[in-house]
């Protein structure tokens, strides 16, 4: 039996001998036989997203580092985004990337490795939207104080809905819009989001109310199950919404993104209740002690008025000691008016009477007329004889000087003369005739004016005595005369002068009103 180096050389002589690629391979299937399926826990370093959209990366702590690969097909449906410091557990299989001799891990799922890392990451993304200026309190709206439709997001199979449904009954009923969503887990933010921007983009036109006030709702729960609301999506959403947003997710002691985004935040999805519309018996008695305390403070009002008019008539003097005088005054001006107007319309009665005395009659007035008229025709008929007896001898002395000439020129000269003669001596006395018979109607309608008739329908009068003469002056009247008053259409009256001086009156003692003259 062979000893030392010969032996050891003839040894490594007969083992197999193996490629690099054989050798990488056999490690390979080593490795990932012996480490099918593991769970590591370490520290993001070196993060980077690919071109490919594979995730590159590499886990680390204290003593050791490890490489990591996560394919795209799995990174989008990673429950977290990896960040460099992030504390992860990372599922997958082992395997060697021959091409480097490295081994490393494809990951197949990640989570957080503890409550600190998603405080840390929930801290770290907390700043990077303020430092956008999404929380800040100038962009908060103000809560609407009783809004007629009121949305709420939230799952509909909780106890939420029910305590919010509840206490807006208790407090005040409103009209409610429910958007169903996950609460937590896989798709939760963006359906939570989703829902938030669909309220938003209600048209006021259609048949269903866009909501004044949203409440946004989930029960109390650990940090991973609130988990939801700190997405990115959720808080863009709530900060962009244009409706006024309330927040209410878990209990009083939680603290989410969203939080600090909505236009109030709540402790509880019951508190929010309360915020979103007020008690309707608190309304109704501060309404009722309103109109109480207006009704009181009116009566005071109305009775420091009454009182302080009445000191202030105490010191006014008397309304009859202050008009008197002036009422004296008014009816001694009123006495003298009336006195002068009586006066003046009867000189004018007696004025108009005098001028009718003095009047002709209508008949008379045309009989005379037509006897100037007459008149002018005669002498129209003497000048139109005189005329055709100059131009008769004219014509006779024609004849005489043109007697020697032939007898039918003669004749012709003559009827020329004749016939320029007759039109001119017809015009002229048709000229004549229609001027008289103007100046004729002329005459006559001035008459018909000036008459008695008419100064009597105008509501003129003539007084005659006994003897039928007329009277122009009260003073030509005693008590006890009797009189004729003459009005239009020769109506009459008899009457009894009573009283004496001009202010004599008078009344029908005896005759018949209506009575022809």
């Amino acid at each position: 039996m062979l000893t030392g180096p010969m032996s050891e050389n003839l040894t490594t002589q007969n083992m197999p001998e193996y490629s690099v690629s054989e050798l990488s391979q056999a490690l390979k299937r080593t490795v990932e036989d012996a480490y099918s399926y593991v769970r590591v826990r370490g520290e993001v370093s070196g993060f980077k997203r690919a071109a490919s959209g594979h995730l590159y990366m590499a886990l680390k702590d204290e003593s050791a580092n490890l490489d990591a690969v996560c394919w795209r097909g799995v990174a989008g449906k990673l429950g977290i985004k990896p960040e460099d410091g992030m504390e992860v557990i990372a599922s997958g299989r082992l395997t060697t990337y021959p091409g480097r001799s490295k081994y490393q891990i494809v990951i197949d799922s990640m989570e957080l490795a503890g409550e600190g890392a998603l405080l840390k990451m929930l801290e770290d993304r907390r700043k990077a939207l303020a430092a956008e200026g999404l929380f800040d309190e100038s962009h908060k709206q103000e809560i609407p104080f009783l809004p007629e439709v009121i949305g709420v997001v939230t799952s509909p199979t909780g106890a939420v809905i029910r305590d919010i449904l509840h206490r807006l009954d208790d407090r005040f009923p409103r009209h409610v819009l429910l958007a169903p969503v996950l609460v937590q887990g896989d798709g939760a933010a963006a359906q939570i989001a989703a829902a938030i921007e669909g309220f938003n983009s209600f048209d006021p036109a259609n048949d269903t109310p866009r909501p004044d006030v949203l409440i946004v709702a989930r029960g109390g729960g650990s940090l991973e199950d609130l988990w939801a609301f700190n997405e990115e999506i959720v808080v863009r959403a709530a900060a962009a919404s244009a409706i006024p947003l309330i927040s209410a997710v878990g209990h009083e002691t939680d603290t989410t993104l969203i939080d600090f985004a909505a236009d109030r935040r709540a402790p509880t999805p019951t508190a929010a209740a309360e915020m979103a519309v007020p008690v309707r018996a608190e309304l109704v008695e501060t309404v009722l002690d309103a109109a109480r305390r207006m009704v009181g403070a009116m009566a005071r009002m109305l009775d420091e008025r009454r009182l302080r008019i009445e000191g202030l008539a105490r010191g006014l003097p008397d309304v009859t000691s202050l008009l008197g005088v002036q009422m004296q005054r008014f009816d001694a001006v009123t006495e003298r008016f009336g006195n002068t107007s009586d006066a003046i319309v009867g000189k004018r009665r007696q004025e108009v009477a005098l001028l009718a005395a003095r009047l002709k009659s209508p008949a008379q007035i045309i009989d005379d007329a037509n006897r100037r008229v007459e008149s002018e025709g005669r002498a129209l008929q003497s000048a139109m004889s005189r005329h055709i007896d100059r131009q008769q001898d004219r014509y006779n002395s024609l004849s005489g000087r043109l007697a020697s000439a032939p007898l039918a020129r003669v004749v012709e000269t003559s009827n020329r003369a004749l016939n320029d003669l007759v039109p001119r001596l017809t015009q002229t006395m048709q000229r004549r005739i229609e001027d008289g018979e103007r100046r004729l109607t002329n005459l006559s309608g001035l008459l018909e004016s000036y008459s008695t008739e008419h100064v009597l329908a105008r509501g003129f009068a003539i007084v005659r005595n006994e003897q039928d003469k007329p009277i122009t002056s009260a003073k030509g009247t005693r008590p006890g005369d009797k009189i004729k008053i003459q009005f239009a259409r020769k109506e009459k009256v008899d009457a009894v002068v009573s009283g004496s001086g001009p202010k004599s009156t008078r009344k029908v003692t005896s005759g018949t009103q209506g009575e022809l003259l």
